[in-house]
């Protein structure tokens, strides 16, 4: 998931500019800062109930050196294509993508366990199970919305800064997939929606998407995803309203 929501930030600022770049990443840290809040408010008693389990202590270390690595491996085999290939034929951009991916799998293969390796491809298969056909559903939505949804339907309702508006993008965040809602959000702002709903709706595309509603689900409990969501709508709502209304 970070290494989407990186992507996602680089893509936003492709098609809809630095400002919004800046704006979505402070309003995304404080977010993070409050959810993280809210959630230890709540449920704190369960986790130092649970701090002395053999679970607990398995879990103690976030990440291992090996496996931050591998991720940074990931992420440049991703980002360098296009940084160090600026113009010329795109085969170039496979060439350096094709080498960056070879050298992070010899990593893999002689580092990180095979179990591990294992339990990750098993992980990853589930997700492209889920999110790929929701992700081609949202694609297809933003090839078509320019052309369906009239003008004055955006104006009124997703126009300017009001609360409502915040809410209803919010809302529409909810289910794209993340890298959707960058593109959804630029043919939505041509047809007149508020810089402070396109906000709450790029705040709430990668955090509250429906991909990540069952990803949240699994691996925190339901308990626990029926709080994170209301809370990331409110706040998305929130942060949308107040940056249309005082910064943009």
């Amino acid at each position: 998931m970070p290494t989407a929501n990186i992507l996602a930030l680089i893509y936003t600022g492709s098609i809809l500019g630095s400002g919004m770049v800046i704006s979505r990443v402070v309003a995304a840290l404080l977010m993070a800062f409050v959810v993280g809040f809210v959630m230890s408010f709540i449920f704190g008693g369960e986790e130092r109930e649970g701090i002395n389990t053999p679970q607990a202590k398995d879990k103690k270390n976030i990440i291992r050196r090996d496996e931050l690595i591998l991720l940074v491996l990931i992420l440049l085999s991703l980002l360098l294509p296009n940084y160090l290939v600026r113009s010329g034929s795109y085969i170039y951009k496979v060439i350096v993508w094709v080498i960056f991916t070879l050298i992070m799998v010899i990593y893999a293969l002689k580092v990180i366990p095979r179990e591990k390796l294992k339990d990750w491809l098993r992980e990853t298969w589930w997700f492209v199970r889920i999110i790929f056909p929701l992700l081609l559903v949202g694609v297809f939505i933003v090839g078509i919305v320019g052309k369906i949804l009239p003008e004055d339907w955006i104006k009124n309702w997703l126009g300017g800064s009001g609360i409502v508006a915040s809410f209803l993008a919010t809302m529409i965040g909810a289910y794209f997939a993340t890298m959707t809602e960058a593109p959804f959000v630029d043919t939505l702002m041509k047809l007149e929606m508020g810089k402070g709903p396109a906000l709450a709706l790029l705040l709430t595309g990668p955090g509250l998407s429906l991909p990540n509603w069952l990803a949240i689900a699994r691996v925190l409990g339901v308990k626990k995803a029926l709080v994170y969501v209301p809370t990331i709508v409110i706040l998305g709502t929130s942060g949308g309203w107040f940056f249309g209304n005082f910064i943009f």
